[in-house]
């Protein structure tokens, strides 16, 4: 068995930089520079790793969840920030591009966004 004493997530982006201010100054998440890339800490959650890469390639998946008490104030937030949300085929997304789960019973509220290095990341509520 696998002994640990920790663990947190991490992914790639092709300009720490342009990162950098997209998560600290447009979504206000706390960084920290940590000489090999960047931690986000995420009220709640393990630290995120994300670091530079060259020949970086967005996953074609959510790589980050943001849990938030209200998806619509959240939604409208990145909206004004000047954020656009994401519409995928399937998803039964409303006009504000929310997948309305809760009131299927077919799992969370959620809503998903790109990050500048085109990651895709999701406000979520349960």
């Amino acid at each position: 068995m696998l002994t640990t004493t920790g663990g947190f997530s991490g992914f790639s982006v092709n300009d720490l930089p342009t990162a950098i201010t997209f998560y600290r100054d447009t979504l206000g998440v706390k960084v920290l520079d940590t000489g090999m890339g960047i931690q986000l800490d995420v009220t709640g959650g393990a630290p995120v790793f994300v670091y530079d890469k060259p020949n970086h390639v967005p996953a074609e998946f959510t790589v980050l969840n943001f849990e938030v008490a209200d998806i619509d104030v959240a939604v409208d937030e990145l909206v004004a920030a000047g954020i656009e949300i994401q519409k995928y085929p399937g998803t039964n997304q409303d006009d504000k591009g929310i997948a309305r789960g809760k009131a299927a019973n077919m799992g969370p509220d959620i809503a998903w966004f790109l990050d500048p290095a085109g990651n895709i990341l999701s406000v979520l509520c349960n």
